[in-house]
């Protein structure tokens, strides 16, 4: 009987037991690490990313979207239709088919105010956006494909309303890799939960799991809690020692796998994430501690408002990890759906928009001031709009009363700034009541086209073969709105 002069490894033994077949599930846990491999060696773009990429040059090196998960009012905000006031109160001559039974007209109870050498209107629910109308780009002419929250938000953020795929965020650092491997390239900020859908809006789905979006709940003021095991429990000296001897075992197995295998790139993926994690305990420190920001920053963010600090705090920690070179930052505002106004439209809309339009006008005014707006591509609005009509009292549905609105995929707005788009332009209309898209019609997978343009990457040649098949981000749809390219 042969005795080996020295213990097998795993993976060793793993490729003796069962004629090898062992050696399958190991490859699915190493093959999470590949792409963590690429990004430590160096790899094409940034750091990370496919060869090839970018294949244009971008014009936006980061992306911030701003979630309204639940359904932001078009008309009540950036959509003002003076037609709805006239038929206020009486049925519309036009009919759409809406998720719940729907009234007549519903008049916006939201002033409206042009600001800006642009003009663009916007309502009083957004006084301090509006101070920038001459940086937005508002796309009035979206549309979804049905008035439901979950397959709605998954199209949103993964351009598949039904099942699991890669979210925008993950097909970008897939693509373009990140600007700094001691982050995660995509990071996702959602206080006290989870939004509707939960996970599934930042998933990697088939692409690497290191390209999956990083959730942290920012309701945590201190790091410790923001951040798990960021604070490490050895002092410096202990804990070097410690990576040191680490480095040094897997170093000589390393060696011993390439005499008989030769190199093995996610073998070396799994050692190399050791030293990842700990260059991200000094990094992640530093990224998420805004004590260190003056006071007029926390001024201008609102920290110190009760009303204002969760979004203003989350919107301060999107600008300083963006400038640290992390690719994608989504906020969404809050668990769950809260945006979504079937009942008492005034005052709960804005309630909401307090607590975001000062943070959001900062974030604007803060990344314009160190230089990053031109290069960051902020985008804000929910999954879909709410109808021009009111919502009728239903058991189970609302809460008995005739003052909200349904949910309406088939026209709503989302504003862009920054990251090459036209400031202080609108693209695309509603019928003369809000209901539909009829003018510059942009779908979802339009507004995920030319995103990547924006980033430089072409939305039909961003492929990853699964299943037998080229995927994409856009699947076989979407064109670059030229339009609202600056």
């Amino acid at each position: 009987m042969f005795f080996p002069d020295a213990p097998l490894s795993r993976r060793q033994m793993l490729a003796r037991a069962g004629t090898g077949l062992g050696l399958v599930g190991l490859a699915a846990t190493l093959a999470q690490d590949a792409s963590a491999f690429a990004r430590e060696s160096g790899g094409a773009g940034a750091v990370g990313g496919l060869g090839g990429l970018p294949h244009h040059p971008p014009k936006a090196k980061a992306v911030i979207h701003l979630f309204m998960n639940g359904g932001l009012s078009h008309v009540d905000s950036f959509d003002p239709k003076p037609e709805l006031t006239k038929y206020d109160g009486k049925s519309l001559p036009i009919e759409l088919r809406t998720e719940r039974k729907t009234g007549a007209a519903f008049a916006s109870q939201y002033k409206f105010k042009q600001y800006g050498e642009s003009g663009l209107p916007v309502s009083e629910m957004f006084p301090h956006v509006g101070e920038h109308a001459d940086d937005l780009c508002l796309l009035r002419g979206m549309h979804a494909d049905v008035p439901n929250h979950e397959p709605s938000l998954m199209l949103m953020n993964t351009g598949d309303g039904r099942l699991a795929r890669p979210a925008f965020g993950s097909w970008l650092t897939y693509g373009l890799g990140s600007e700094n491997y001691n982050l995660p390239g995509y990071i996702v900020l959602c206080p006290d939960g989870y939004p509707t859908a939960g996970a599934a809006n930042w998933r990697s789905g088939f692409l690497p799991g290191v390209h999956a979006g990083t959730h942290m709940n920012p309701r945590h003021t201190e790091v410790e809690k923001l951040v798990e095991h960021v604070r490490p429990r050895l002092g410096p000296r202990e804990q070097e020692a410690q990576l040191e001897l680490l480095r040094a075992m897997n170093a000589e197995h390393a060696a011993r796998a390439a005499a008989t295998a030769g190199a093995d790139a996610k073998l070396e993926a799994r050692i190399q994430s050791f030293e990842t994690a700990y260059r991200m305990q000094g990094s992640a420190s530093e990224a998420f501690d805004l004590s260190k920001e003056p006071q007029e920053v926390r001024d201008l963010y609102g920290l110190d408002d009760k009303t204002t600090a969760l979004h203003g705090r989350m919107c301060l920690l999107a600008r300083r990890l963006v400038e640290r070179g992390v690719r994608c930052v989504q906020l969404y505002h809050g668990q769950g759906q809260p945006w979504d106004h079937h009942d008492d439209i005034v005052p709960r809309h804005m309630e909401l928009a307090r607590q975001c339009d000062k943070p959001h006008a900062a974030l604007l005014t803060d990344l314009k001031r160190l230089g990053l707006l031109d290069e960051t591509l902020v985008m804000c609005g929910g999954e879909f709009g709410r109808t021009p009509v009111v919502e009728l009292p239903k058991p189970g549905s609302n809460a008995g009363k005739v003052n909200g609105r349904d949910h309406n995929h088939h026209g709503f707005t989302v504003w862009m700034a920054g990251g090459g788009v036209k400031g202080g332009h609108v693209h695309g209309a509603t019928d003369e009541f809000g209901f539909a898209a009829v003018e510059g019609r942009t779908h979802v997978h339009d507004l995920h086209a030319t995103m990547l343009h924006l980033m430089g990457v072409d939305h039909e040649r961003l492929t990853y073969r699964h299943a037998g098949r080229d995927f994409r981000l856009t699947d076989v749809h979407g064109r670059v709105v030229e339009e609202i390219l600056a």
